[in-house]
């Protein structure tokens, strides 16, 4: 296996947008009416426009980076509303790793963790 790709349900495809090209600085690949494939150094996500999938599912994804402080002063500059309640600064965790997060309007995480 090379790389697990999730698959993200929004109701609109503009909220999944605004969430990993805006905030998070991803490049759309490809992009239709309902479906974009976006990217960043090695992470991937497939943004999907789903009503029905997007009210059952709102998911929490990590994603690792060896960059966490660079990351971080990226996100907190572009769109610090975005920074997550529970987690708006870098910090150890008791587990050793350094972690913040993204919190969107719809209630997608995406967690950033550096060991």
């Amino acid at each position: 296996m090379i790389r697990l790709i999730p698959k993200v349900f929004f109701n609109h495809l503009s909220e999944g947008l605004d969430l990993f090209v805006g905030c998070l600085g991803f490049e759309a690949l490809y992009q239709d009416e309902s479906l974009a494939v976006v990217a960043r150094d090695g992470a991937k996500a497939y943004v999907v426009e789903s009503p029905e999938f997007a009210a059952k599912d709102r998911p929490e994804i990590t994603i690792e980076t060896d960059s966490i402080e660079a990351l971080y002063a990226e996100i907190a500059a572009k769109r610090p509303l975005l920074l997550h309640p529970n987690a708006k600064f870098v910090e150890t965790k008791p587990w050793g790793a350094k972690e913040f997060a993204v919190l969107d309007t719809t209630n997608v995480c995406i967690v950033f963790r550096q060991w």
